[in-house]
């Protein structure tokens, strides 16, 4: 029998609520029914902890005394956005500042969490209402007003292995990548992952309360780049890079345990985000979906060496297993995410939910359909498409 989001909250709220992780309910599935698990279990937790480079923060520093329209902005020594307004700004996890690379977007958002004072240097060219042209101070966390994590592109539905056939060492944001296919790296935490759990986001959308970072946040948009149109396998689960989310939540109520910056070696800065979904079983198809094994989930295996052409496929029980076989060449693999710290993630929300401290949240905008990508056209004069 169907379940309503309601029904499942009342038994959070009662302590009666069956809640499970992923892998648990995974395991579960060997020996039930979708029907039987349906029957039998509440809500499924899920979890994801690995770099996300389209994140960033939103901080209001507040109006200083003459005030600033600032136009030039840095934090830390690092270029962050001047374009929000005269006091507002958005630090982009992968801003950074060239003469110190290491050092980006994502470490000023991680010191922020800290506590720590971070120098705030500001420049405008002064108006009648916004006199003073430059600005140097100190902020932290308790000195500025509002401050939200807002990340247009999360917990991608699926990702791409990356190996490299050139003769070269290269550097990419899935790590270091050997010559002559002599490793491979991936990114996602397999059947624990939250978009791979429910593929047609039937439960996910516009409203859904996730765990963000530690705190609690929302599911703000369909995340940029989208795409319902890739290729799926028998069990419905896209090959590639798929669906992605936008999420928002409360940066003060973050920990660092699950946001960090991070750096990857002459490519760039990115940050660690750790996302949480819970999944209600509100009938047998869900529970099928949430099912899923590492061996049922293909992706994608491209040569970032070479033109990113398709070398063949795999799935996540291979690449865990720690070797592949592509083409003949058997192939070291490594994750570039973490899957303790997802594992992490999916226990805390599980226990969080049956505390009755978290309950769900059904959408208020579903997911979109029909989606493609659109690839970045170079044309010399400005027309038409054609």
């Amino acid at each position: 029998m169907a379940k309503t989001y309601q029904q499942i909250n009342e038994r959070i709220k009662n302590g009666e609520a069956v809640v499970l992780t992923a892998e648990e309910v995974s395991q579960l599935a060997l020996t039930m029914s979708p029907e039987e698990i349906a029957d039998k279990v509440d809500v499924v937790t899920t979890g994801t902890f690995g770099a996300m480079c389209s994140s960033g923060a939103f901080i209001n520093f507040g109006h200083s005394d003459p005030p600033i329209r600032m136009e030039r902005i840095e934090l830390n020594g690092v270029g962050v956005s001047g374009g929000l307004a005269a006091v507002d700004t958005y630090i982009g996890a992968t801003d950074c500042n060239p003469a110190n690379p290491e050092y980006g977007g994502a470490h000023i958002i991680e010191d922020f969490i800290n506590g720590k004072d971070i120098l705030l240097e500001a420049w405008g060219k002064g108006t009648d209402c916004y006199p003073r042209r430059h600005i140097r101070t100190y902020i932290n966390r308790d000195t500025v007003n509002e401050a939200y994590l807002y990340n247009p592109r999360n917990a991608y539905q699926n990702y791409n292995v990356a190996t490299n056939t050139s003769d070269r060492t290269i550097h990419t944001y899935m790590g270091t990548l050997l010559p002559k296919m002599k490793n491979a790296s991936y990114s996602t935490s397999g059947e624990l992952s939250p978009l791979l759990n429910d593929p047609e986001c039937r439960t996910i959308g516009l409203g859904t309360r996730i765990f963000l970072a530690g705190a609690e946040g929302y599911v703000a948009w369909n995340g940029t780049q989208f795409n319902t149109s890739k290729e799926t396998n028998e069990y419905g689960i896209p090959t590639s890079n798929a669906r992605t989310i936008a999420v928002i939540g409360d940066l003060r109520e973050m920990s660092t345990e699950y946001l960090r910056g991070m750096y990857y070696e002459k490519y760039g800065c990115s940050l660690f985000v750790g996302i949480g979904i819970p999944i209600p079983i509100l009938d047998a198809d869900l529970a099928r979906r949430v099912s899923i094994r590492n061996e049922q989930i293909e992706t994608t295996v491209v040569d970032y060496g070479n033109g990113n052409r398709v070398l063949g496929k795999t799935n996540y029980a291979a690449l865990r297993s720690g070797e592949i076989e592509v083409g003949g060449h058997r192939i070291r693999t490594a994750p570039v995410s973490s899957l303790a710290k997802a594992r992490e993630i999916a226990e805390l929300l599980r226990e969080r939910i049956r505390s009755g401290k978290f309950l769900l949240s059904e959408p208020v905008r579903p997911m979109p359909t029909g989606t493609t990508t659109k690839k970045l056209q170079i044309r010399e004069e400005p027309g038409r498409n054609h």
